[in-house]
């Protein structure tokens, strides 16, 4: 018999983003409305909400106008700044070419959209989502999937507290708490740990094709106020990228700062290459060195967004349970914007959700839920700009540009492509050692360019030292007899946080070591391993970074 205490619940959410913090107010709304009593409860493995969330972030508000239609006229703080301004920028090595906006398609300005924090934004979400009852619990991440003797899913359990490094009781332990409930919401966000599990038990990626994934690296930055300007938004293509598919953002946000990042495709071939190099190479352009100089960095994270488009998106109910927001990879690529889609596709799960538990129904599969989301403006958004993500990555940056800007124009104008671009595994695509060139980076100049170690400690990342590490190798022989003779262990320079090492003893053998306190928890590892030997699992409760407003 499990020594854990159980709660119970109508609806379970697992993570506390935009997605499942708009399930969660969703739910209480349509309670509100029709009188009816329903529990709700949120699961969010940061200390607060907010800790984990790291987006650019320029945000349509259309969700958010039909979530909380009035929001505007309160404290929220996207409000702050719309956007003003949209650049697009060509990079060479030492200038630039201004891409004019009649070339791109109406549906890819930003008019109308506002730039700010993410993480803030949740957290106001919260306050709203707690003000109509809902339960959050920040710090329990969600470890383990709870079944029914049938299969369906039952709910959720959190990770046993004090268990030392060696699997050992600490004198502090406390096991995990049960959460059932009649049905749980997956909303972890891109490459969920759970949601891994959930694909591969219930096949739920039987008829899509794999996801794929990009790696942004993204920092704070407060500038010289007389080079600030609010509202801009520019983003760049390009230089320094030679061997991968990706680009640069810089947008002017509230308070005399810039959100500044570069995300990487992870479907890149050369083992050689660091997207975090990448990034701190890319603030050396003129242009971008132009904006920073006289200013100051204070804040630092990393997370991968989802890339794959709408043919990547799988199956997104099983009984007893579904996946909502970027949990099911619901991102507009060529906008680089997935809040709004992630937090419509969540009111569409809640409004099924809610229904099948009003009509006495627990444990069974929300077809209602796929069945509005095909039919809504998610589905529309999605499908005009499926090639994008597949054509930069099987084409590059200069003719995936071109071929996935075709695309869409023909799509605008309602032609259309007959032909929807295949996706493959990021894993899949590395090419060995030997048949790529090495990448010399340059040393950061500590002004403009940083090292990862320093990078990570504004980051706010902390783990507790002795408890088990939660970056498994299934197979502890894998980096050093397979990776680094064939990759060069490209661990070492894909993650983010010197996470991996390769060491060298005294006799020269080598060794692979992991500090896992080190951990961003941006899943980069769980994704881009040759052999997917590493799998990424919740570390103890309120572990991993502190955003303040990321």
């Amino acid at each position: 018999m499990s020594e854990r205490e159980s709660m119970p619940y109508d609806v379970v959410i697992v993570g506390g983003g935009p997605a499942g913090l708009s399930a969660a107010i969703r739910l209480k709304q349509r309670a509100a409305e029709t009188g009816a009593e329903l529990s709700v409860c949120v699961l969010e493995k940061g200390s607060e909400i907010g800790a984990h969330i790291l987006s650019g972030a320029v945000i349509d508000p259309r969700a958010l106008d039909e979530l909380l239609p009035d929001w505007r006229n309160t404290d929220c703080p996207l409000a702050q700044v719309p956007v003003t301004e949209n650049v697009h920028w060509f990079l060479s090595a030492s200038g630039k070419v201004a891409i004019p906006h009649i070339f791109t398609p109406p549906f890819m300005h930003n008019k109308g959209t506002y730039t700010g924090s993410l993480g803030s934004l949740c957290r106001w979400l919260a306050e709203q989502a707690e003000g109509l009852g809902v339960e959050i619990f920040p710090g329990f991440p969600a470890a383990e999937i709870l079944y029914h003797e049938d299969g369906s899913v039952k709910g959720v359990a959190t990770g046993d507290m004090g268990i030392a490094r060696d699997g050992s009781r600490k004198p502090d332990y406390q096991p995990g708490l049960e959460l059932h409930a009649r049905y749980t919401l997956f909303a972890e966000g891109a490459r969920g740990h759970l949601t891994k599990q959930l694909k591969a038990r219930f096949d739920l990626e039987a008829d899509c094709d794999p996801q794929t994934y990009g790696l942004g690296c993204k920092e704070l930055w407060d500038i010289d106020p007389a080079k600030h300007v609010p509202g801009r938004v520019i983003h760049t293509q390009g230089w320094p990228l030679t061997d991968a598919y990706g680009g640069g953002f810089l947008y002017h946000q509230a308070n005399g700062q810039v959100a500044l990042g570069f995300v990487v495709g992870l479907g890149y071939r050369n083992p050689h290459l660091s997207p975090f190099e990448e990034f701190q190479r890319w603030k050396q352009h003129p242009a971008i060195r132009a904006v920073l100089e006289g200013g100051k960095r204070v804040s630092y994270g990393a997370r991968v967004i989802n890339e794959g488009g709408w043919q990547s998106v799988p199956r997104l109910v099983m009984p007893g349970a579904a996946l909502i927001g970027c949990s099911a990879g619901f991102v507009n690529v060529p906008r680089i914007k997935g809040t709004h889609t992630a937090m419509k596709s969540a009111m569409l799960a809640a409004d099924a959700a809610f229904d099948a538990v009003a009509a006495d129904r627990s444990g069974d599969t929300l077809e209602a839920y796929p069945a509005a989301l095909d039919t809504s403006w998610v589905a529309d958004e999605l499908k005009m700009v499926r090639n994008a993500g597949p054509a930069l990555a099987r084409f590059g940056n200069t003719l995936g540009t071109l071929a996935a800007g075709i695309d869409m124009w023909m799509r605008q104008l309602r032609i259309g492509l007959p032909i929807t671009l295949r996706n493959k595994a990021d894993h899949t695509k590395l090419w060995r050692r030997d048949q790529c060139h090495r990448i010399d980076y340059p040393r950061p100049d500590g002004v403009i360019s940083f090292d990862r170690l320093s990078s990570v400690f504004l980051s706010g990342t902390n783990h507790e030292e002795d408890q088990p590490v939660h970056l498994q190798l299934k197979d502890p022989d894998v980096p050093i007899r397979y990776n680094l003779p064939l990759y060069d262990e490209p661990a070492q320079r894909y993650c983010p946080a010197g996470v991996y090492e390769v060491l060298t003893d005294e006799e020269g053998e080598a060794r692979f070591q992991i500090n896992a306190q080190n951990c961003v928890h941006c899943k980069t590892c769980d994704i881009k391993d040759p052999l997917q030997n590493i799998n990424w699992v919740a570390p103890e409760g309120g572990g991993g970074p502190t955003y303040p407003n990321m």
